[in-house]
């Protein structure tokens, strides 16, 4: 079922519709070496391949987790007598930083073109100086038609299933349990299906896919835990959930299941580091700081000394205040930025470095907080148009709560803290 045109490819009109960046190159017969950015199973092997169909040009498929400097080197021997080779590697973010460095000479002299796919964000995961010679492209999570016409375009097309007559009654089930994960769906649904036809328990001509048909054959089929990520965002976001809900035994146990899993140590910590302000904030700012410690730590230990560090950060997360302010808050800011457009900067808050600057009143009128009695002094800090918007809503919680203490005192009632 893998599409060989981009016409056949569900999803990613941004970047494969009419016109899009991506496919005009593609039909130019011209295309940078890239990094493809996604989730698992929306698209991305798929796009290499269908540019390798395309362009009628020599492909090696790479995978970086059980290929290294010797493989690399291989390829890119064979690619000097062949111009134009396409090199994929998938999980690319899997590379260390030596076998990233043996693609930069191939790549910069164009004896190669890599496409690098990644499910984890290239800034952190890919060195600067590859990144910097690649365009990295954002591939999003397929929306629930595209899933829908994935399962439509194998119930008709599909040389195996077409004969069945398969009449798909409800999708949900199979909608929630593939999380978005093109790949996924399609091995569930024809997990499903065998799970039919071994059963004897309906002729080909019946074969009516309900929720209930699918639950039964999940639960016991689906493995627990898949080392290849299959189900690399249902256990991180139980994780996160049970460090939300205050539960650390929660999060022990789905930490565990990671551990145990092998899941990549930094996938962890940058996502505790990012609960750390997400959830907690300023309830309790030394969350941050742990979190960054623990996340800089597993970067130089790695496993298994790496486990300890990752219960410890996880266990005191969940047992902090929790506080969603600041997300809140930013979320508050830029509703009004959207909404209200590049509004002026008040002349008073202007910075003045020259002296035209000053005759046009920059800086005019401005009041030195230092010189006011604690360090304030009232004055407008925001655009005209949305004077006196409190965006930041502290949280009720101790830390927090001083912190509302302080802003009361200072701004009486104009904030409403």
């Amino acid at each position: 079922m893998r599409p060989v045109t981009l016409d056949d490819l569900v999803g990613q009109e941004h970047l494969t519709g009419r016109n899009s960046i991506l496919r005009r190159s593609i039909e130019q017969g011209r295309i940078p070496s890239m990094i493809l950015w996604g989730p698992p199973g929306v698209g991305k092997t798929t796009i290499a391949n269908i540019i390798a169909h395309s362009l009628q040009l020599p492909y090696f498929q790479l995978s970086a987790i059980s290929s290294g400097v010797k493989e690399v080197r291989e390829v890119i021997e064979e690619a000097k007598q062949h111009p134009g080779t396409i090199l994929f590697i998938d999980e690319i973010h899997r590379f260390n930083k030596g076998q990233q460095d043996a693609l930069l000479g191939a790549v910069e002299k164009g004896i190669i073109t890599l496409i690098g796919a990644t499910t984890e964000n290239p800034s952190f995961e890919v060195n600067s100086a590859l990144l910097s010679r690649c365009q990295v492209y954002v591939l999003k999570a397929l929306q629930e038609k595209d899933l829908v016409r994935l399962l439509q375009q194998a119930i008709e097309k599909d040389e195996a299933l077409k004969p069945l007559g398969i009449q798909l009654k409800e999708t949900e089930a199979l909608l929630t349990i593939s999380g978005g994960d093109g790949r996924k769906l399609l091995n569930l649904f024809d997990l499903v299906i065998q799970n039919q036809l071994s059963a004897n328990t309906v002729t080909p001509s019946e074969m009516v896919i309900t929720d209930a048909l699918v639950m039964e054959v999940a639960q016991k089929k689906i493995a627990l835990y898949d080392k290849q990520g299959e189900q690399h965002y249902d256990i991180i976001s139980a994780f996160i959930k049970s460090m939300r809900g205050s539960d650390p035994n929660g999060a022990l146990y789905w930490l565990a299941r990671m551990i145990e899993g092998g899941e990549d140590v930094k996938f962890i910590a940058r996502r505790m580091l990012i609960f750390a302000s997400e959830d907690i904030g300023n309830a309790n700012p030394n969350a941050l700081l742990l979190a960054n410690a623990t996340f800089d730590a597993v970067s130089k230990i790695g496993y298994p000394e790496s486990q300890i560090i990752l219960s410890q950060c996880a266990t005191y997360l969940a047992s902090s205040a929790k506080s969603n302010a600041a997300v809140v808050a930013i979320g508050a800011a830029l509703s009004a930025v959207q909404k209200n457009g590049d509004l002026p900067v008040p002349l008073h808050i202007r910075n003045a470095p020259t002296k035209l600057m000053k005759d046009m009143q920059y800086g005019k009128g401005y009041q030195y907080s230092h010189l006011g009695e604690g360090n304030f002094i009232e004055q407008e800090y925001l655009p005209e148009k949305i004077a006196g918007t409190k965006f930041y809503d502290p949280g009720n919680n101790a830390r927090e709560n001083e912190l509302r203490k302080f802003l009361r005192e200072r701004w009486k009632d104009k904030y409403g803290y």
